[in-house]
């Protein structure tokens, strides 16, 4: 019913799932997309532009503008940009997990997050299904480190952690499986350009240290 609309994958093929508001996208989102691929030895990225966040009160920007803003800045052959949640009808990511599981057999997901989500990440719609179900891959951001590694998901999960030297093993192991990685940061967020009111410049298409070459005809 939505193929026609939502990116396509091969059964085999590792995909990591990027979710968020990207309320605006930035150079730190692309960063961080391009080093899990990376780490995590991933086939394709998808970043999944939510309708909305339902931990959070205030709605975000409308999501025409965001995906629109989303496809200016991440720019690689192997990163798609979909608001597959809003043409499926799901908020909670523990609710779009189990539709792209239905909706891709054979297709090997992992959820991506920074540590600032695992830290709270025991609050979150069915959390353990989530692990139970979806190998999970944690990228550290700056000042996030030691309470994502102290959180209640990190503790009760702590026997299924993928140690960072075999993370490129993460994408093809099965759940519950997390890897958490340190990798150089860009210390940036859309909490601060928004309240900077600079949402406009995160769109410009300036990539991080150590993306350039990776766009189409860069």
């Amino acid at each position: 019913m939505f193929r026609s609309a939502i990116p396509f994958a091969r059964p085999g093929q590792v995909v990591g799932l990027f979710g968020g508001s990207f309320d605006p996208p930035h150079a730190g989102h692309v960063h961080v997309t391009l080093e899990a691929m990376k780490a995590f030895g991933l086939d394709r990225v998808w970043w999944l532009v939510s309708p909305g966040n339902p931990m959070k009160e205030r709605g975000p920007a409308p999501l025409a503008r965001r995906m629109a803003a989303a496809r200016a800045i991440m720019r690689h052959p192997r990163v798609a940009v979909t608001d597959i949640e809003a043409r499926i009808g799901t908020r909670a990511t523990a609710d779009t997990l189990a539709a792209m599981r239905r909706l891709y057999p054979g297709v090997r997901f992992v959820w991506l997050m920074g540590a600032d989500n695992l830290a709270q990440f025991h609050l979150w719609k069915d959390w353990r299904w989530i692990m139970d179900n979806v190998p999970v891959g944690v990228v550290a951001r700056p000042g996030d480190r030691i309470s994502a590694r102290m959180s209640p998901a990190a503790r009760v999960y702590a026997r299924h952690r993928i140690d960072g030297t075999a993370r490129h093993l993460l994408g093809r192991a099965q759940a519950p499986a997390w890897c958490f990685v340190n990798v150089p940061m860009v210390d940036i967020s859309s909490t601060q350009i928004r309240s900077n009111s600079d949402w406009a410049r995160a769109v410009l298409p300036e990539q991080p240290p150590g993306a350039r070459g990776l766009t189409p005809g860069g």
